[in-house]
Parts: structure tokens; sequence; C-alpha cells
């Protein structure tokens, strides 16, 4: 039997999306966008439910080409309201308009988005050692800097649990519990 953190035996896709991508240091500055969007997505709702809908995301935001998101309008914003593979929050919609505009504004300050959010930690992931699920903490004092100065950028749904989450997605944070046989490989690859 595989050992791997609590959470991800939920399902298939969250066994999959666990074993496959969390914590897995993510470099690309598209998949970056996409997770982070999918992270405000998640406020209120599980992240199973946004796993669900993820295929359809793609879909219906042009892949997550921010170039293209930035050109949305109001016409785009009641098409995307009316569509049922998504989750249809009027205030979540234009936070994806409005962090595509902020994320080309970072990658014209720093070259890439990337290069931002790893500056953080001197681009090494932070590895924890958590024994068990309940240990984790809904953020830290890293994600509410970060938080800070992403708001001060013009970001949205960019809240300090939110972006600790993001931040584990991407392995900034490795948040696989000890025992979890992620956690190991993660380490080993660093």
């Amino acid at each position: 039997m595989v050992n791997r953190c609590k959470w991800a035996d939920y399902n298939d896709l969250m066994r999959e999306y666990h074993d496959k991508e969390w914590g897995t240091p993510q470099h690309n500055d598209k998949i970056l966008y996409e997770l982070l969007i999918l992270e405000g997505m998640q406020a209120g709702l599980s992240w199973n439910t946004v796993l669900q809908k993820r295929g359809n995301f793609r879909r219906a935001y042009d892949n997550f080409d921010y170039s293209k998101i930035i050109k949305y309008n109001e016409k785009k914003i009641e098409e995307l309201l009316q569509n049922e593979g998504i989750i249809r929050n009027r205030l979540k919609i234009q936070s994806v308009i409005t962090n595509a505009k902020a994320f080309l504004k970072v990658q014209e300050e720093f070259g890439s988005f990337n290069t931002y959010i790893w500056d953080f930690v001197d681009n090494k992931a932070i590895n924890n050692t958590w024994k068990k699920l309940e240990e984790i903490p809904p953020n830290t004092d890293l994600s509410g800097t970060i938080s800070k100065d992403m708001k001060k950028r013009g970001f949205k749904f960019i809240g300090t649990t939110i972006i600790y989450a993001f931040l584990q997605a991407i392995g900034v944070v490795n948040d696989h519990t000890i025992n979890c046989f992620r956690y190991k490989e993660l380490i080993n690859s660093t």
C-alpha cells in the first residue's frame, strides 16, 4: 500500500493530482498562472470541486492564456457567467482578468512570474516536517508577506490562506506529511 497525504484519498482525481503535481516545484509561468487562478476559485469551496472542473476552466479561459484573458470584455464575462461547467461567481471571473493584467506587469518587472515568486524563498523550497495533516497551518508569515505584496500589485482573491495553498501547490512549500511517499521524492529531488 502506498502512503500518501490523508487528504488525497478522497477520490482518484485527488490521488492523481497529489501523486503527480501537488508540491512539485513549478517554474512554468503558464502553469503558475493557472494554479494561482484555480486556488482563487477554490475560496469557499473544496479543492475537489475545482479539480473536477479543471478541464472546463481550461476550455472556458483559453487554456489560461493570460495574453488573451487580458482582452476579455463584459460580453465575455457574461458568457462565462452562463457557463455551467465553471464556477460562476462574477467577482472570481473578474479576478481572472485582473490577475492576468497584474501577472503581465510582474513579468515585465521581474522577467517572469517564476522569478518573482521564487525570490521570496531564495529559490529554495521549504521542506516542512509535518507528521499529521492537522499540523499543517492554513497560512504562514511567508504567505502573508506574499499576499500583501501581490495585493499592492493589483492581484485579487489572493488572501494569505489562498497564497499558502498556492505555495503548497507549486512546491515553494513541501507540505506533504513525512510518511507520504511524495515527501521523500521531493526531498531527494532538491
